[in-house]
């Protein structure tokens, strides 16, 4: 009753409910375009190795995430979401024009350019619901968010690769302009009052560091921001895992789509609870909880046993979100306005650079290591994390609350 009674609270709200729609929207196309470039570049030049420039070509930018970020500070945030919007729209329309081989460098440089405005996107939708959010529905709101994302993941690609059959790559491109120019008319339909943005204090550099000292000083943030980093680590090893783990099964590569149903389940569970949760853990205890669910899964998803592996699927599917929910809501609380899209973009490619790291480390041990001992030795890593983000003393961290958001804020 409490997590319907929250959920609807977010839904009313005409900020939340409406950003949520956004996010659900572009999600949608976004997560149709991730696969179908893959099969696009396959499709014209057979090769693996191009095919697999395009996840490379999309999450590339995420690196500069702390300079990217920057613009979000820059600007009012529902101006920018609104002209990125309008942008990737017109954008995505060239690859139209993408019909052969010798076309392919347009592709890339739009999954390229797509990366960076998504980075930019996610820092200013951070940034714009937290200031026009309710505070105590944050959790609610990041929640419904992973829910909505977890959800997507699941119904675009089979629309994409749908689409893709009957109409080519430039069908799915057409259908993520289309998403992104539903997006623009949602974020043009919120009435949010938004200061100007004062001048940054410092110029290049500096201001990119001025999100990073936040980010790094405030010790409640720190370690959070760093064991959510290992834990995507360990998330990334573990994927490259994924098809050894279900020869163990005895299962042809596809039964991979089932077990990730199954953890998609789990994700969108703890995206209704997570609200309602972290008000009662707090983020610490909450992200430590979670990580503390992941290592026991990664450490049963060793056994070779098929109710075993649903199981540690759906228990995947809960533990990871929870420590990736606690991070973006903290981030949002104990952020400053002016800060917070250099502190969210900053804070997002310590989390999420880890996961592209893992997965080459796992891809080069499984032939050396075999998936049971790394497996084991995830399970390890991210208990020791858990236990360590556990240890942390909530008076210090209160005390660092009380001093980090003037010390740093630019006004």
């Amino acid at each position: 009753m409490t997590t319907r009674w929250t959920a609807v609270r977010v839904l009313r709200d005409r900020t939340a409910g409406r950003c949520l729609t956004a996010v659900m929207v572009s999600g949608f196309g976004t997560s149709a375009l991730w696969l179908a470039s893959g099969v696009w570049v396959k499709d014209l030049t057979g090769s693996d190795g191009l095919a697999a420039l395009c996840l490379l070509a999309m999450w590339a930018p995420t690196l500069a995430g702390p300079v990217l970020g920057t613009l979000a500070d820059r600007c009012r945030r529902r101006p920018l979401l609104i002209v990125l919007s309008l942008s990737m729209a017109a954008l995505l329309l060239t690859l139209c024009a993408v019909d052969g081989p010798e076309e392919l460098w347009l592709l890339y440089a739009v999954l390229f350019v797509y990366g960076a405005a998504g980075t930019v996107h996610d820092a200013a939708e951070s940034a714009l619901v937290a200031g026009a959010v309710d505070g105590s529905l944050l959790g609610d709101f990041n929640g419904l968010r992973m829910t909505a994302g977890e959800g997507m993941k699941l119904l675009a690609p089979l629309a994409g690769a749908g689409l893709f059959t009957a109409y080519g790559g430039s069908g799915v491109a057409l259908l993520d302009a289309a998403s992104f120019l539903a997006a623009a008319l949602l974020y043009m339909s919120l009435r949010v009052r938004e200061e100007r943005p004062d001048r940054v204090r410092e110029g290049g550099r500096g201001a990119t560091a001025e999100g990073a000292r936040h980010l790094w000083g405030d010790t409640v943030l720190r370690p959070l921001v760093l064991a959510g980093g290992v834990t995507m680590l360990c998330a990334g090893v573990s994927g490259a895992l994924t098809y050894a783990v279900v020869e163990d099964l005895g299962h042809s590569p596809a039964y991979a789509g089932v077990l990730y149903a199954v953890q998609g389940a789990g994700s969108v569970t703890v995206g209704l609870l997570s609200g309602p949760v972290l008000r009662r853990l707090g983020a610490r205890r909450f992200a430590a909880y979670g990580i503390g669910l992941l290592a026991v899964a990664m450490a049963l998803r060793a056994v070779p046993y098929d109710p075993v592996a649903w199981a540690s699927a759906a228990t995947i599917g809960v533990g990871l979100p929870a420590a990736l929910i606690a991070v973006l809501t903290e981030v949002q609380r104990r952020t400053p306005g002016p800060l917070l899209g250099r502190v969210t973009a900053t804070a997002n490619t310590l989390v999420y650079t880890p996961n592209v790291i893992g997965l080459a480390a796992g891809a080069a041990m499984v032939e050396l290591l075999g998936p049971r001992v790394q497996l084991s030795g995830l399970g390890v890593v991210l208990g020791v994390t858990a236990a360590v983000l556990l240890a942390q003393r909530p008076a210090s961290a209160d005390r660092t609350a009380a001093r980090s958001a003037s010390d740093a804020s630019p006004a």
